[in-house]
């Protein structure tokens, strides 16, 4: 059995019946110059790239009452056609069917009976293209081994050679421990180990601080968690989903980015805020103050490639408050200067996070009393969204023979946030994929197709 990372157990027990914790991308194929593609072949080059992937061959295992973090063994009886699901999109299968449907297969749970991933492949589309919908639990992936997974999954050529093997099983030669033998260990961990952690991550946290206060003394005061005005993004989550998208070209971002001195991410997040600011000013709720936008960073070393997650945050104004675009794109850039000067700050002195020191049943218990005590009502909200940035192939790439048009990714909900962005590059266009509570945000489509706009609005300015 392979033990799994805090943050892996912490996005594994951190769920809730309204906090689905599994990540979502869209890809959008065009099979017109590939007369072999068909359902078939897409399914058998999936089974072909699985030895590649042990992530999916894994399932989960619990330690008696949360009391240790759970583990990994190898699923013995691994059913592909399980995983591998076929369905078709209602006529006329344009942007609102694919969205409607979409939005309703990410509104459940993947089954942890199972590895934990699903992959959809949506037919019916206008113009005969096929999409395909990857929905992978948090607890074995993020933005840096999703790329990855990308990589192994996609082609550079349409005719690649063909792998053939039997699926391996990495974690076969672990011995799988006893019930007993669980109990034991856990009971070890809670009342041993959890102290020596909880003291450590507290001398962490104590260094962190006058690390921090060091950077308030000579930069401007970074954004922080629960400083975010509530609004109409943020309340209580139920468990629907729903999904939009949006497309702008990379050269357009580029030329601005150049023109201002800032980075890709700032003007990222610029045409973000301005879809935001004229989203909700359109409905009389938009903020006084801005909004703040939670931005994953990845922890990971270039050469580190283990499954899970190794992610940190960082916290951004964007600045909503502010009418003139071009001096809204400087806001933000101030804003993400400080909070990496912040996270750097902060990295030198990080040891562990909160999840590593934390049993998993508490942070279960925590997950659940959030909700259940009306925190998501009662309590600013910790942030009003998380917007991620992922950088993306630059090359063309193929699945099965089709070439690839566009990859959505989607990123989970949770705490009182109704609205996910996540960003990712491919080839010559940057592709948004937002996830959204309907309980919250009605018609997320809506908001998508204002990031257009927001980008012609800063190139006019």
């Amino acid at each position: 059995m392979l033990r799994m990372g805090g943050q892996d157990a912490a996005f594994l027990y951190g769920e809730t019946p309204s906090w689905h914790m599994h990540v979502s991308c869209l890809m959008i194929l065009d099979p017109s110059d590939a007369p072999e593609f068909s359902f078939e072949r897409l399914r058998q080059v999936t089974i072909d790239r699985l030895p590649s992937l042990p992530q999916f061959r894994w399932k989960v295992v619990d330690v008696p009452f949360g009391l240790d973090r759970p583990g990994w063994i190898e699923e013995t009886h691994f059913d592909p056609d399980f995983h591998i699901r076929r369905i078709a999109v209602p006529p006329a299968g344009g942007t609102e069917e694919v969205g409607d449907l979409v939005g309703r297969l990410a509104s459940y749970q993947i089954d942890r009976r199972r590895p934990l991933w699903e992959m959809w492949v949506i037919e019916g589309l206008a113009d005969g293209k096929v999409a395909v919908l990857f929905k992978i639990h948090h607890s074995i992936i993020d933005g840096s081994t999703g790329t990855g997974i990308a990589e192994i999954m996609l082609d550079t050529t349409p005719d690649p050679p063909r792998l053939v093997h039997d699926i391996t099983r990495s974690l076969a030669d672990r011995p799988i421990p006893g019930v007993p033998e669980m109990l034991v260990k856990g009971l070890w961990n809670m009342f041993f180990a959890t102290p020596v952690r909880v003291a450590q991550f507290t001398g962490q946290t104590l260094r962190q601080g006058i690390a921090a206060l060091g950077v308030v003394r000579h930069s401007p005061m970074p954004s922080a968690p629960y400083s975010a005005p509530r609004s109409s993004l943020n309340g209580p989550l139920t468990p629907r989903r729903s999904f939009a998208s949006a497309r702008v070209g990379i050269e357009r971002v580029r030329a601005i980015r150049r023109k201002h001195d800032v980075k890709l991410n700032d003007v990222v997040l610029a045409l973000c805020a301005g879809a935001l600011r004229e989203h909700l000013a359109a409905r009389g709720d938009l903020p006084r103050s801005p909004l703040i936008a939670q931005c994953p960073v990845s922890l990971r070393s270039e050469e580190d490639h283990e499954v899970g997650n190794k992610v940190g945050s960082m916290f951004a104004s964007l600045a909503t408050d502010i009418d003139d675009p071009l001096q809204r794109l400087q806001a933000i850039h101030q804003s993400t200067m400080s909070a990496k000067e912040m996270q750097h700050a902060l990295s030198v002195h990080r040891i562990m996070g909160l999840t590593d020191a934390t049993p998993p049943a508490l942070v279960g218990l925590a997950a659940r009393t959030y909700s259940a005590a009306g925190l998501d009502r009662a309590a600013p909200p910790p942030v009003n969204l998380v917007i991620s940035n992922v950088p993306g192939p630059p090359v063309p790439l193929f699945m099965a023979g089709a070439k690839l048009e566009a990859m959505y990714p989607m990123g989970p909900l949770l705490f009182d946030m109704g609205l996910n962005i996540t960003v990712l590059s491919y080839c010559d266009h940057i592709d948004f994929g937002f996830q959204a509570c309907p309980d919250l945000v009605a018609d997320p489509q809506v908001l998508a197709d204002r990031i257009e706009a927001a980008l012609d609005e800063l190139e006019s300015a």
